[in-house]
């Protein structure tokens, strides 16, 4: 067994102020209650909230204040995500401290939620870690776990655990959670899903095991959510499948195929390139609706004879302005 234990912070988020020492002091409540937890996450963009008009480089005082309450507590601390200004751009940067206060990593969100986190700059490299004795972590961002590409880089660098945090307070919150159980079980590895509330989100934080099984769901409101993960469940798991049937890694790496999609060189991108610009949609708007897919021809229902074609098809307003 490899016990490892690790708390997710469910907490509200103010847009309008720095949060900080409001997570510093959910932190302290924290371990004086489970004072046995090793590893503390929180939620996307949770320090400064989700406005732009708060990216500030980094390091910060906030971090600086992170690091100190990481060594006197002892644990490994992601305190969620930030945007980070380098050179003009903006990044939703997550940050990595070990137990004595120390820099282990940063990562910037690979697909920021466009056409809405317009602004924000994509990350190109991934954030991998080791926790000495105990195993592999990475992070992703939110929106990045949609893409299950990511995950699967992850994974196939080692990643046992996959730490989430997230900001979602859409009606889409419902699939992003389905969406974390499936890459639980496709990736057979723990994933710890963080997020918010007020302008951090609408809550319902949760953690599946590699079998894709629920440990546990926070609701609506402020929860402080600790548990324990035994890493040996991936291991296991990975060396014979789940419930000893899908070996998805085993399988991955012995693939006779390799994806030609991903390869621009070599894929050509017609049908994506027909999608239209990423945009945010308009009031009314009907792209994409009744449109034909590329390379297919729809022919026109013929008419009935004895039917009479509205003049409004014929260009025609009709005057409505009696």
């Amino acid at each position: 067994m490899t016990p490892f234990a690790i708390a997710g912070v469910q907490m509200h988020v103010s847009a309008l102020h720095n949060n900080t020492p409001a997570m510093l002091h959910q932190l302290d409540l924290l371990m004086a209650r489970f004072p046995w937890v090793q590893m503390v996450l929180f939620s996307e963009l949770a320090p400064c909230g989700p406005l732009l008009e708060n990216a500030s480089a980094l390091p910060n005082d906030n971090e600086r204040a992170f690091a100190e309450a990481a060594a006197r507590h002892n644990v490994w601390l992601i305190p969620g995500s930030t945007f980070e200004l380098v050179d003009g751009k903006v990044y939703n940067t997550a940050t990595v401290f070990d137990p004595q206060g120390r820099l282990a990593g940063r990562y910037r969100k690979m697909f920021p939620f466009q056409p809405y986190e317009r602004g924000v700059e994509s990350g190109t490299d991934f954030l991998v870690f080791d926790v000495p004795g105990v195993g592999r972590f990475g992070l992703s961002i939110c929106y990045d776990i949609w893409f299950p590409e990511t995950t699967r880089t992850l994974t196939s660098l080692g990643v046992e655990v996959l730490l989430h945090p997230v900001l979602t307070g859409t009606i889409d919150r419902d699939v992003e959670i389905s969406i974390a159980r499936a890459s639980a079980a496709m990736f057979q590895c723990f994933v710890v899903d963080v997020n918010g509330l007020g302008a951090g989100g609408v809550g319902r934080s949760c953690i599946f095991d590699p079998s894709g099984n629920l440990l546990h769901q926070a609701a609506g409101q402020e929860e402080l959510m600790a548990i324990e993960l035994d890493l040996d469940q991936v291991r296991r798991q990975r060396e014979t499948g789940i419930k000893g049937l899908g070996q998805l890694h085993k399988s991955f790496r012995d693939r006779a195929v390799d994806f030609s999609v991903y390869d621009r060189a070599r894929f050509d991108p017609v049908y994506l390139n027909s999608l239209g610009a990423l945009d945010v949609p308009r009031q009314g708007s009907r792209a994409g609706i009744n449109t034909p897919a590329p390379g297919t021809f729809l022919a026109p229902a013929p008419p009935h004879a004895d039917a009479e074609v509205p003049s409004y098809l014929n260009g025609d307003i009709p005057d409505v302005a009696e």
